[in-house]
């Protein structure tokens, strides 16, 4: 990266004084004007207690053997790890939340009543930990030429010598890892790996305790290996604004564990190495369709923690009780009955076995899945879950076809990848073509990986055979539309208005701060022009909820917020007098009234996932939502649903798993619950295959048309099928040597008319970062005419690059229109119901 990018982005900091005027409703705000900034609102304390309900069944325990919960009559407890007072909430970057306040580990005990015993180790590990990082600060800077690489640098773990109690009656070792937006992960010792002292004093803990538990504090897997002697491991995962209390409530027995891993955890050896990862350039996707367990249950490598696993304070049996086809939808009913002696709730998960009699297919791919009621000993719940067969066909690229193939479906039952038994058979007499299409994406350098390893013959006598009739599916035929609808207000505008529409409202200066480029909400990442008569869509970003400034002022230029320009863990490791910029804390005039905004800290994506319970992602959506509306914000950058494709991205915290179903469904549920309020709405994130953040402003993922439509792009479809967005952001990255929001493949053929998107689409936050690599940035002109609607956050130059285009001809008055028509009805909309 160049040394302007850094210049760049440094007098971006400075701008702020350069403001236009903002809009009337700058004033208007849920905030709190001279509060007391002690005292809860009641909507805190209610989102709080609501989430509080279900944060446990977001934790996964990977092992257990009875010695937990402990009960209430133990109140002395040796705490040990980096994450008992350096809990994570959520990772870095855009998906970092202002809440009000945030317990450690070590205050939740405390506050439960429980004596710490281990505050000597705690303070000298403090201490330990502040030389290591000012260590580490000196060697990353001098080991770069360019400051703005160190951009969300994240330090390795250290290794230390302290001494502590290797005997005693309660023992918690809480092992944190934070990653985020900027830096991807490290497969090195202090990351994904655990450290000779992590290793040790846990081998310890567990051989010398009478009830120890490792607890990990992470945002995605860490290599466990070697450490077979713990006996009770739980993924506490970074739950937002209560995550110290959930841990306190499931040691001591108020809450119990009944989350399911969305990601497969594994030995790091055991990960498919097949496609590369983090390549400056190009990053091949060799691996095709074998991505996560759709790999390991295909070649019958033995995982340590499968897709879907996870055990609880008690123990599950399952039957099934009916199973049936009807039309091309499969039901199965079956009972989950609670066999252990404390309560828990148990998640069924559906998977498919497809023939593969043309085309390679892996092993299973999940379908569907329930979670039952809570259930206490003894208490049974019957399930009913159900696919259809069409909505998981297989994509043939030399037809452009999806299609169910010839031969034997076996549809699986069971509560993970590897426990699972059959419950019904479909059987597909020919080829049955879904839906026709054309090959849109471009085509990589290489072909796609095809497992050698052959199905195991499996004995399916006594399965319930059904016959698939060729007549229940009509195949559909895409018929591509380029052409759209110019709104009739636009005859209004003359031709600088409407190119001001499909550019991010800006201050004056090149760039807008990345993620708090708004001038009507403190700390909002962006809005769109104000014209005489329009006014903007505020934008603001997530997705662990709403990204607002917690402090700030109002005048008559608009919302300012007097914290930095940017999260202090984005820019920690940077030299000082570059971080001072971007830390530094705007004046505030004299006799301006300081007002507040707290905002409320969900669980990250993965975490989400991890509960299986599509009602509490509507429940996090609805408490987004709700304050969506009270900060008067309309569109939610979010959610993020890409895939985990390799545990090192460092954004996987943002993204809900390895599986695309379960993404879209996620994501579909946390979109109902954001759009029932009025006048607000989400933005699906980042269109498309957008899974490593080195070099992610010009990386090209270079995917085959299989894999994306199969793996990279089907969780968008789901949510935009069950849940109607209002709005999709394009990802930085490019997609087979294309930039995705240049690609009028992606954005208009696929998004607009195969998957019948009907809203706005706009760029993530691009601010002229480049380099000297092998491919350059985007242009605003090229997303226009990609039938993207407006390129953010904006600037003069962007503004002045479109009317450019127009005048040679490289942009059409009529592609501007059909742009500046969906940013312009929208906005009406949006002022309709701010009456």
């Amino acid at each position: 990266m160049r040394l302007f990018n850094f210049i760049l982005l440094a007098l971006i900091v400075f701008n702020v004084a350069f403001t236009k005027k903002c809009s009337a409703d700058a004033n208007e705000s849920g905030a709190d004007a001279g509060a007391d900034v002690g005292k809860m609102n009641q909507y805190e304390i209610d989102h709080i207690n609501t989430l509080d309900e279900y944060l446990s069944e977001c934790t996964v325990l990977l092992r257990k053997n009875g010695d937990f919960p402990i009960g209430k009559s133990n109140k002395k407890i040796y705490l040990y790890g980096n994450g008992v007072r350096k809990t994570i909430k959520g990772g870095t970057g855009s998906g970092d939340v202002n809440s009000r306040s945030f317990d450690t580990i070590e205050q939740a005990f405390t506050k439960a009543g429980f004596e710490i015993l281990t505050k000597d180790y705690l303070d000298k590990y403090d201490k330990i930990y502040a030389e290591a990082k000012e260590e580490f600060k000196k060697k990353v800077q001098s080991q770069t030429t360019d400051p703005m690489s160190l951009m969300g640098v994240v330090m390795p773990e250290p290794d230390y010598d302290i001494s502590y109690a290797k005997e005693g009656d309660l023992a918690v070792y809480v092992l944190g890892r934070i990653s985020g937006e900027g830096s991807d992960r490290n497969a090195v010792k202090g990351d994904l790996y655990i450290t000779d002292t992590e290793k040790k004093m846990i081998k310890d803990l567990a051989k010398g305790f009478k009830k120890f538990m490792l607890v990990l504090n992470t945002g995605g897997p860490v290599d466990l290996s070697g450490i077979d002697e713990v006996k009770n491991i739980l993924v506490l995962s970074q739950l937002g604004v209560n995550t110290s209390k959930t841990l306190v409530d499931i040691i001591t027995g108020d809450k119990y564990p009944s989350g399911k891993l969305s990601t497969t955890w594994t030995k790091y050896e055991d990960y498919q190495t097949i496609g590369n990862f983090a390549q400056i350039d190009d990053t091949d996707y060799k691996e095709g369709i074998y991505v996560g367990y759709r790999y390991f249950d295909t070649e019958n490598i033995d995982v340590m923690y499968p897709f879907g696993f996870g055990l609880g304070y008690t123990d599950f049996e399952y039957k099934i009780k009916s199973a049936n086809l009807s039309g091309d939808e499969f039901k199965v009913e079956a009972t989950v009955t609670n066999v252990g002696k404390a309560k828990g709730k148990e998640v069924l998960e559906l998977y498919l076995s497809k023939p593969g009699t043309s085309i390679d297919e892996p092993y299973q791919i999940l379908v569907n899945f329930e979670k039952s009621k809570e259930l206490a000993p003894n208490k049974s719940d019957d399930l009913k879950i159900s696919f259809k067969l069409s909505e998981f066909a297989s994509y043939d690229t030399k037809t452009a076809t999806y299609f169910l193939d010839k031969g034997k479906y076996i549809v699986r039952i069971g509560n993970s990848s590897r426990n699972t038994k059959p419950c019904g058979i479909i059987n597909v007499s020919s080829r049955i073509n879904v839906k026709k299409v054309e090959n849109k994406m471009g085509k990589p350098e290489f072909e796609d990986y095809v497992p050698k390893t052959k199905r195991k013959q499996e004995d399916l006598s006594g399965v319930k055979e059904f016959t698939l009739k060729a007549s229940s599916i009509k195949e559909k035929v895409v018929k591509y539309n380029d052409k759209y609808k110019i709104s009739a207000g636009l005859k209004a505008l003359s031709t600088e208005e409407k190119a001001q529409l499909v550019i991010g409202a800006y201050k004056d200066g090149p760039a807008s701060v990345i993620g708090s480029a708004s001038i009507s909400a403190a700390g909002a990442a962006g809005e769109t022009a104000t014209l005489s008569n329009v006014n903007p869509i505020i934008m603001a970003d997530g997705p662990a909820g709403l990204r607002l400034s917690k402090d700030y002022y109002v005048d008559e230029y608009g919302a300012h917020s007097i914290s930095g320009s940017m999260p202090e863990s984005m820019v920690e490791f940077m030299p000082d007098e570059i971080k001072a910029i971007f830390s530094a804390k705007p004046e505030v005039p004299e006799g301006a009234e300081i007002l507040h905004q707290y905002t409320t800290a969900i669980p990250i994506g993965t975490a989400i996932a991890q509960s299986w319970n599509k009602n509490f992602a509507k429940i996090c959506g609805d408490v987004v939502g709700s304050e969506l509306e009270r900060f008067k914000v309309n569109l939610w950058l979010a959610p993020a649903l890409n895939i985990h494709r390799s545990i090192l991205c460092g954004r996987n915290f943002e993204y809900y798993s390895e599986d695309p179903f379960i993404s879209g469904i996620m994501a579909a549920e946390i979109t109902k619950g954001v759009q029932k309020y009025k006048n607000v709405f989400v933005t699906l994130k980042h269109y498309a295959a957008n899974n490593q953040e080195t070099n992610r402003y010009l990386n090209s993922s270079n995917v085959s048309e299989r894999a994306l439509r199969e793996i990279y792009l089907k969780g968008f479809e789901i949510a935009v099928r069950e849940a109607k967005p209002r709005a999709v952001m394009t990802s930085y990255n490019l997609l087979n040597g294309v930039h995705t929001n240049e690609s009028k493949d992606l954005t208009n053929d696929v998004l607009r008319n195969e998957f019948e998107f009907n809203g706005i689409v706009m760029t993530d936050w691009v601010v002229g970062l480049g380099g000297n690599t092998k491919y350059s940035g985007p242009t605003p002109y090229n997303v226009i005419k990609a039938t993207g609607d407006i390129y953010m956050p904006g600037s003069k130059a962007d503004y002045e690059a479109v009317l450019a285009a127009l005048k040679d001809g490289k942009l059409s008055e009529e592609e501007l229109d059909m742009s500046a028509s969906r940013i312009y009805e929208f906005a009406k909309e949006v002022d309709s119901l701010r009456k």
